[in-house]
């Protein structure tokens, strides 16, 4: 009898779920609601379990849908390992050695079929969820989430590495880089301050600290003693002093020149973006509800819906 009543559990989620997918292909907050109202109370508890852990985990999967959405939308596709006939975007320059807590998500994943009984939560949507609970852990305000996305059945690392933000970045080309994924000046400032929270290679501010003059002197020593001129790559340190705790900090930390990537202090150097950036030096309030506007935002770049795609059973590989 309980084999039966699984049987039909499963065969009336599916259900629901096909008819939720075919009713629209428009994104939705209340997206499980009826197919699985369990699925975000399961991806926020295993989240918070991780970032308690280890609180380092909450940039990394904040990073993940990021580093998901710019790279052909957001559809799952960073989380795809490499085999013989897909290029996944694990290799590529932004994201090798740096891109982390895959793991976690393979967690969320088998929490929420457990639950849900059949497979009805995108890992695309595990990722924006994920995103958005990391940031609350830490201290950050809430935002809803736009879900129904499917997952892609392909990744490129020529892609990734075409498409992915570097730290390197001078302004203008980012602002070209946040304009092909359909965001504007403002999100470009919005969305970096996500920096506040996490930590970054040597190898990615070595250049700013040794070679760069719109940086504080004081600053740029300090940073030099843990990563010298010569090796010690693979040496971590704060993106601003707060790094464990969401807050709008790496604003004032850019307004004193002491912005630990080249890409962050350009946003603050006598351009189009100063006057957000001086905003949210001042106005915490103010940063933390752009910050979920732009999220939702970034969001909605070229999801899969409807038929297109599938929802994967292993957010590693295709079904």
């Amino acid at each position: 009898m309980a084999d039966r009543n699984g049987f039909f559990y499963f065969l009336l989620v599916s259900v629901l779920v096909s008819m939720a997918i075919i009713s629209s292909d428009a994104l939705s907050t209340s997206f499980y609601q009826k197919v699985c109202p369990e699925a975000l109370p399961t991806i926020k508890k295993v989240v918070t379990d991780a970032v308690n852990r280890e609180r380092r985990m909450g940039a990394s999967l904040l990073r993940l849908h990021f580093h998901d959405c710019f790279i052909n939308g957001c559809d799952g596709s960073v989380l795809l390992d490499k085999t013989s006939t897909i290029d996944g975007e694990k290799g590529a320059a932004g994201n090798i050695n740096s891109a982390r807590g895959f793991e976690v998500v393979d967690r969320i994943k088998s929490e929420v079929n457990k639950v849900c009984g059949a497979q009805v939560v995108s890992c695309a949507d595990i990722l924006a969820v994920a995103a958005r609970d990391s940031v609350v852990q830490l201290g950050g305000k809430t935002w809803k989430v736009e879900l129904s996305r499917r997952d892609s059945t392909t990744a490129s690392e020529d892609d990734a590495n075409n498409s992915l933000p570097s730290p390197f970045m001078d302004l203008n080309a980012l602002i070209n880089n946040f304009k092909n994924a359909g965001l504007d000046e403002k999100d470009l400032v919005v969305l970096s301050g996500g920096h506040t929270i996490g930590l970054a290679q040597c190898s990615r501010f070595k250049n700013r600290i040794y070679n760069e003059s719109n940086i504080d002197p004081l600053f740029a020593r300090n940073r030099k003693l843990m990563c010298p001129a010569s090796g010690g790559d693979n040496k971590l340190a704060p993106l601003d002093p707060t790094a464990a705790k969401f807050d709008s900090l790496y604003f004032k930390i850019l307004v004193r020149k002491r912005g630990l990537l080249h890409s962050g202090q350009v946003l603050l150097n006598g351009a189009t973006t100063d006057a957000l950036v001086k905003r949210y030096s001042t106005n915490a309030a103010a940063f933390s509800a752009d910050f979920g506007k732009s999220m939702i935002k970034i969001g909605r770049n070229k999801p899969l819906e409807g038929n297109s795609g599938q929802i994967r059973v292993n957010c590693r590989r295709i079904n």
